[in-house]
């Protein structure tokens, strides 16, 4: 029989160890994206739908720190609900999303961006709380443009606090993540690891662990393991 490392069975953290792999993770993500944003998240329609947005931004192949700052940017330019986003005109969208360094993918995120908001006022009034009422919310969201499979998965993250129906919610890049730190890769398992007050900021520093190497070593170093 071979001999395993210390707290782990199988290349995964057990017992004490596991707790030290989350404790080292949070410490390294001390907010969510939306707080990070300047997002104060309550069910209340202008945060859910600054959330929304910013989950739009995420979605795209750019680093996450430009879509918070671009949509930072876009909140200080007054765009903070769904009125405010149709009624901006598609330069002053563009102007924002550049403000805030997210130029490569802007001229179109600015037409999605207005897009979506048309959208969810037309069915919604705005207000994503109607939203969750749908028997889908998820295939909702899909519906919304600029809103694929991932950028509903990254409002469900975090939405997931005052949206409790949805706790744990742990998607797949979310569980890459756990596995890449030898947590387990089941996201009810996942979600007895850490308090619901936690979860969005467990699942957002999961994610980031999927995507930084560096930032996964590091955890796993700090932990111990």
């Amino acid at each position: 029989m071979t001999t395993k490392s210390r707290g782990k069975r199988d290349g995964k953290a057990t017992g004490p160890a596991r707790e030290a792999v989350v404790r080292a993770l949070l410490q390294r993500q001390p907010r969510t994206y939306p707080a990070q944003a300047g997002i104060r998240l309550r069910n209340t329609p202008a945060p859910l739908y600054q959330t929304l947005v910013l989950a739009n931004l995420l979605s795209a192949r750019i680093r996450a720190d430009t879509a918070v700052a671009a949509s930072r940017a876009l909140n200080a330019a007054g765009m903070r609900t769904a009125r405010a986003m149709a009624d901006a005109t598609w330069q002053q969208r563009v102007d924002a999303l550049g403000e805030g360094g997210y130029r490569r993918y802007d001229e179109r995120t600015a037409t999605l961006l207005g897009e979506g908001a048309e959208l969810l006022l037309e069915r919604y009034g705005g207000d994503l709380r109607r939203l969750r009422e749908e028997a889908d919310p998820r295939k909702a969201l899909l519906a919304v443009p600029g809103i694929g499979p991932t950028g509903a998965d990254i409002f469900l993250r975090d939405v997931q606090g005052v949206w409790t129906e949805f706790a744990p919610y742990l998607d797949g890049k979310a569980v890459d993540g756990a596995r890449r730190l030898g947590l387990p890769a089941s996201p009810g398992r996942l979600g007895e690891l850490v308090g619901a007050e936690d979860l969005p900021r467990f699942a957002d520093g999961l994610v980031h662990a999927a995507l930084d190497t560096p930032l996964a070593e590091e955890v796993l170093a700090a932990a111990g393991s």
